[in-house]
C-alpha cells in the first residue's frame, strides 16, 4: 500500500528502467537491486515506491499461475486450490479458475485482482493521488468510455501515458486510448471503486473552471427555442456547448461534489453572487457580472421548464439532473427583486436514499420512547422545526421503521423526496388543485392504517388530520414552530380545540441539526466558566471529559471546520400531566415548564449531550438553540 500519497509519482517512460517506451514492464533484476520491483539507486522515484504486492512471490516470477500465488499468499488453501481446479476441469474448456473461486466465495475481487496483477508482474494501489492527477489528461475522453471500462489516465511524461485499470486483460479499450491519447501505454491495476470514484473525481475537476466560462459569457439571451437535452450526466459536458449552459452545468457539478443542499444566486447592484448553503451555514462561492443575469436566469428556467419571458411573479419548478452517477432532484425557486431575479436551488441526492431511525443521532432513551410512540394504533405524531432542520428525514425513518406488509401506508408530500417500498405516496399539484386537502380527503377512502402529510399548512389539511387521528388512524406530520411547546398554539391557529389537541396528539418531537465538528481538525480546549454557565454545563457534570471548538480547517473538511450534520431532539410525550394543563392553560411557556418537570430534555441539553460527546461545538449548540433562552420561572 501507498503510505506517501502526497509524494507519490506515476511511472514516466523510463519507469521500468529499460528506456524503450514500450507499455511493457521488464521482469525486475532482484540480484542488482535491494528495492522492490528492481530499481537501483539512481532508479526513479517512483519504482521505489512500496506497492501492494510488496511481499507476493508470484510478484517477481512471471511462469507463477494465479492459483499458486494465492495459496502462497495464503488467500486459500492448497485443498482449496485443488478442489477449484478438478471443478474447472468438469466445466471445461473456457471457465476460469478465477471465476470459480468468487463463486465459490473462497476469494475476494480484490485478492483475485492483487494475484493477477502480481503474475502480470504489474503495481497494484489500492489508493490513488487523486489530486496529483491532472485533469487536461482526460480533457478528449468521454467519461462514459472511462467508466464502462473501468480506467483512467493517471500520468504522462513526453512518451507515455499511465493508465489505472481494474481489468489488466481487457486491453482492447487500452488500444482505442492508445488512438485517442497518440501515445504509448503503461498499466498500474487499481480496485474498481477505487478508479470509479477517481474518474469522478477527476472530471469533476476538469469539468470546474469557472471563471473560464465566465469570461466566455459573451453570448446573446437563450431563446424560448432551444430544446433542453434528455437528462444526461453533468460531468459528460464539453467544450462545444455555449458558456452559458456549461456555467450552469458547472455550478450544479461544483454543489453537488461540495455536497451543498442549496444554492443562491442572489443578484445585486453591480455583480450577481453565488453562494452555497453547506451544513446548514452559507458560502460565498463565486461573482458573476451583472451584465449575465439574464441568460442565467433564463438557462435555469429552462433547465425547471419555467416561462423564460414572464419576469413579473414568482415560479417554481423543478430539474432532474445526474451528477457522477447519482440522481439529483432540485427545486426551484424564482423570485423578482429590485435587481434582477433572485433563484434558490435546494438539491436533494435521491441515491444516497432515507435515512433508518437508528441513524439519526437520537440518545438510546429517546429513542426507545419515540419507537413506542410511532409503533401506537391510532393518534398524531408531529416533527417541529424550521426549513432544512431535518423533520422529513425524521418522518421518513419513522414510516421506514414501522413499514411492514401488514399495515398499510400512505402518504402525501410536497414534494415525494424518497421513494419508500411499500408504501404508497401521493405528491402535490396545486396547480391543478391537489393539494393537502384535497389529497388527505381522497386517502381516507383507501383504508390506511398510518397516514403521513407532508406539512399542515392551513385549518381544513389540520382539521381532517386531526379527526383522521381520532378515528382509528395513525397519522404522523409536520409543523413550523420554534419548539415542541409551540405546537399547541400553532394548532389552535388553525382552529383545533384545546381538547381535540389534549385526546388526539401523543407526542411532538422539535427537531435541529447541529453542525458537527471536523474530527481531524477540531481543537481540544479548557472553556471558561461564563460559557458553561451560558449552555448550563457544571465542570462536575463534564466528568474529565474534552470539549473540542472549531479548529483552524483541513483538506478533509474543505478548510470550513465542520463536516456533516448531527440531530438534536426535543421530545414532548403527551402525557396525563401535559394534557391537564393544555386543557387549562393552553401558554407555551406553561406547557414546557409541567414538560421539563416531568423529564423532558430541551433542544439546548439534547446538544450539550453532543458538545460532551465531542461532536460539535458550544458556539454551534448556542446559536443553534437561542430559542431554548426562555424564563420559564424555575
Amino acid at each position: 500500500m501507498i503510505d506517501d500519497i502526497e509524494n507519490f509519482d506515476f511511472p514516466g517512460s523510463d519507469a521500468y528502467g529499460d528506456g524503450t517506451g514500450d507499455g511493457v514492464r521488464p521482469l525486475p533484476d532482484s540480484e542488482s537491486s535491494g528495492t522492490e520491483g528492481g530499481a537501483g539507486a539512481d532508479g526513479p522515484k517512483w519504482a521505489n515506491l512500496p506497492v501492494a504486492d510488496a511481499g507476493i512471490p508470484g510478484a517477481q516470477k512471471r511462469k507463477k499461475s494465479l492459483g499458486e500465488i494465492l495459496v502462497e499468499t495464503s488467500v486459500i488453501s492448497r485443498a482449496q486450490l485443488d478442489e477449484a481446479l478438478q471443478a474447472q476441469q468438469a466445466a471445461g474448456k473456457g471457465q476460469k479458475l478465477g471465476q470459480i473461486l468468487l463463486e465459490k466465495n473462497l476469494i475476494s475481487e480484490e485478492d483475485m485482482l492483487r494475484a493477477l496483477a502480481a503474475q502480470l508482474d504489474l503495481p497494484y494501489y489500492t489508493r490513488l493521488p487523486i489530486n496529483d492527477i491532472d485533469p487536461a489528461l482526460v480533457e478528449n475522453i468521454p467519461i462514459a468510455f472511462c467508466r464502462d471500462n473501468k480506467l483512467l489516465p493517471v500520468a504522462r511524461d513526453d512518451f507515455n501515458v499511465t493508465v489505472a485499470v481494474a481489468d489488466p486483460l481487457n486491453i482492447f479499450p487500452l488500444d482505442d486510448l492508445r488512438l485517442i491519447l497518440s501515445t504509448n501505454i503503461n498499466i498500474v491495476v487499481s480496485p474498481p471503486s477505487i478508479i470509479e470514484a477517481s474518474i469522478n473525481r477527476v472530471f469533476e475537476r476538469s469539468n470546474d473552471n469557472s471563471k473560464k466560462v465566465i469570461d466566455e459569457l459573451n453570448v446573446p439571451e437563450i431563446g424560448m427555442d432551444e430544446d433542453l437535452e434528455e437528462t444526461r450526466d453533468l460531468l459528460e459536458s464539453t467544450d462545444d456547448e455555449k458558456p452559458i449552459i456549461r456555467l450552469v452545468n458547472g455550478l450544479l457539478t461544483r454543489a453537488v461534489k461540495e455536497k451543498a443542499s442549496d444554492i443562491h444566486i442572489e443578484p445585486y447592484d453591480a455583480e450577481i453572487v453565488v453562494r452555497f448553503r453547506i451544513d446548514g451555514a452559507l458560502h460565498d462561492k463565486m461573482q458573476i457580472p451583472k451584465r449575465h443575469g439574464n441568460s442565467l436566469a433564463s438557462r435555469v428556467k429552462i433547465l425547471g421548464k419555467l416561462n423564460i419571458a414572464e419576469k413579473r411573479v414568482p415560479q417554481d419548478g423543478r430539474i432532474n439532473i445526474k451528477v457522477a452517477g447519482r440522481d439529483i432532484d432540485v427545486r426551484l425557486s424564482v423570485l423578482p427583486t429590485a435587481h434582477g431575479e433572485r433563484i434558490v436551488m435546494r438539491l436533494l441526492d435521491k441515491t444516497s436514499g432515507a435515512k433508518r431511525l437508528d441513524q439519526m443521532g437520537m440518545e438510546e432513551d429517546l429513542f426507545k420512547v419515540w419507537t413506542n410512540l410511532i409503533e401506537q394504533k391510532h393518534g398524531m405524531v408531529l416533527v417541529t422545526g424550521p426549513t432544512g432542520s431535518g423533520k422529513s428525514s425524521m418522518l421518513y425513518a419513522s414510516l421506514m421503521h414501522i413499514n411492514s406488509t401488514d399495515i398499510n401506508i400512505l402518504t402525501i408530500e410536497d414534494p415525494v423526496e424518497y421513494q419508500l417500498p411499500g408504501v404508497g405516496q401521493i405528491e402535490v399539484k396545486d396547480k391543478i388543485g391537489m393539494g393537502f386537502a384535497e389529497g388527505l380527503r381522497s386517502i381516507l377512502r383507501q383504508d390506511p392504517d398510518v397516514i403521513m402529510i407532508g406539512e399542515i399548512r392551513d385549518a381544513t389539511t389540520a382539521t381532517i388530520a386531526m379527526q383522521s387521528s381520532m378515528t382509528g388512524h395513525l397519522v404522523f406530520s409536520t409543523l413550523h414552530t420554534n419548539d415542541s411547546a409551540a405546537t399547541v398554539t400553532r394548532l389552535m391557529d388553525f382552529n383545533i380545540q384545546s381538547f381535540q389537541i389534549s385526546s388526539a396528539v401523543l407526542g411532538v418531537a422539535a427537531v435541529r441539526l447541529v453542525r458537527k465538528l471536523c474530527q481531524t481538525c477540531r481543537e481540544a480546549y479548557d472553556p471558561s466558566d461564563r460559557e458553561l454557565q451560558i449552555v448550563g454545563i457544571t465542570r462536575e457534570k463534564l466528568a474529565g471529559k474534552k470539549i473540542y471548538r472549531a479548529g483552524q480547517g483541513c483538506d478533509r473538511c474543505q478548510n470550513r471546520a465542520y463536516s456533516g450534520r448531527v440531530g438534536i431532539y426535543e421530545l414532548m410525550v403527551f402525557d396525563d400531566h401535559i394534557r391537564e394543563t393544555i386543557i387549562k392553560s393552553p401558554d407555551a411557556k406553561a406547557i414546557k415548564r409541567v414538560a421539563i418537570e416531568r423529564g423532558m430534555k430541551t433542544l439546548r441539553e439534547s446538544a450539550m449531550s453532543k458538545v460532551v460527546d465531542g461532536l460539535t461545538s458550544i458556539d454551534e449548540a448556542v446559536q443553534k438553540t437561542q430559542t431554548d433562552d426562555l424564563d420559564l420561572g424555575l
